[in-house]
């Protein structure tokens, strides 16, 4: 299983430069895990950026993985990973979720580096 965090989510809907390293895994979507803060990210950030069809469009999308909602065992497990490596809220429930489900959380977030389960892609390497 995979998950991809929403700084990947964000830069595939984008065509950026970068959509690419993340194309398989979307398109193999029953094996993808979707944790609904990542939902809420590209939903807000598309929202803003895009307009309103572009970011139901995408978060469609999104859910036709499997859709990870914010339970108590997830929510736990990700307030003891913040407090063990200082990542934000969101950061450490999306690692709790890959975590929990046993998937490799794909990201182009610096921080998430050298953790182990991570496929990261930096933001400035080329496909």
């Amino acid at each position: 299983m995979n998950l991809l965090d929403s700084s990947c989510w964000i830069e595939y809907f984008a065509d950026a430069p970068l959509a690419v390293n993340y194309a398989a895994a979307i398109e193999h979507i029953t094996e993808l895990i979707v944790p609904t803060i990542t939902i809420y990210e590209v939903f807000k950030k598309m929202l803003a950026e895009q307009g309103k069809e572009d970011a139901a469009k995408a978060a469609g999308q999104m859910q036709e993985g499997e859709v990870v909602d914010l339970d108590p065992e997830i929510a736990m497990f990700a307030a003891k990973i913040s407090l063990e490596t200082g990542l934000a809220l969101a950061d450490s429930v999306i690692l709790a979720t890959a975590r929990h489900h046993r998937a490799i959380l794909w990201t182009q977030d610096r921080h998430f580096a050298a953790v182990e389960g991570v496929k990261y892609f930096p933001k400035h390497r080329k496909a």
